[in-house]
């Protein structure tokens, strides 16, 4: 279990989360949403240990590690994707793969992560992971360096940026799939679109870097509609 208790934080005398306090339970697909500039990506970077809170904690598993870097809270169990993920020239994808995992890969048990984000391995296995690769396959890429990972807790900072309508449907399509097969994970995504929403558990509206809502899907999505909450109320990509 992730417990956010009373975190605040801010830059420059400019406060960005405020007394924040969010329980996110073991298993659950959880959408964050709500208006531009509302904390939601300063949320998921403090959980991640990419910032560090001005007061409050984090606590996962019952452990307190508000103060762990960003290693220790991976070594923790927790998972970052990027809005844009980090391309490195000189490194293919199954050293990347390797690097994930923290342990030695085979190439067959690369080859499966690959498979799962709906990459064919053998076109992909050696390539290096640079301008080459458009934005979709940079995004599959890197979500299959989570599942490498084996994390615990997989944070997902707005998946849909940068790519194209095609990849966004495969890209759902993988957040389904991990939904349904990965049992006891825990993932987080922040998002304002429709089909991301749609195939979550829970969903958690920011604003004003505060919890306005959280609930149920069936229960907070309608609300969503013509809000001033949602960015962009039932956002599709086109």
């Amino acid at each position: 279990m992730l417990e956010l208790k009373n975190l605040s934080f801010g830059v420059e005398g400019n406060d960005i989360i405020r007394d924040l306090t969010l329980t996110v339970p073991d298993g659950r697909f959880v959408v964050i949403t709500g208006p531009n500039g509302g904390g939601k990506s300063t949320l998921a970077k403090l959980i991640a240990g990419i910032e560090k809170p001005l007061s409050g904690q984090i606590i996962l598993n019952g452990t307190d590690i508000t103060d762990y870097s960003i290693t220790e809270r991976a070594k923790s169990g927790i998972a970052f994707a990027f809005q844009q993920p980090v391309r490195f020239k000189g490194l293919n994808v199954f050293d990347l793969l390797r690097i994930a995992a923290g342990k030695k890969l085979s190439v067959s048990e690369a080859c499966q992560y690959l498979s799962e984000v709906g990459l064919c391995a053998k076109d992909y296995i050696d390539r290096e992971v640079n301008a080459s690769l458009s934005g979709g396959e940079l995004k599959r890429i890197e979500i299959a360096t989570v599942l490498a990972r084996n994390a615990s807790v997989c944070v997902f900072d707005e998946p849909e940026a940068g790519i194209d309508l095609w990849s966004f449907r495969n890209l759902t399509r993988i957040f389904e799939n991990m939904r349904k097969n990965e049992e006891g994970r825990t993932i987080i995504i922040i998002s304002h679109q429709e089909r991301i929403l749609n195939i979550a558990d829970e969903i958690v509206v920011l604003a004003d870097g505060k919890v306005k809502e959280q609930g149920p899907k069936d229960e907070i999505y309608p609300k969503l509609a013509g809000s001033e909450l949602a960015e962009e109320p039932c956002g599709r990509l086109a």
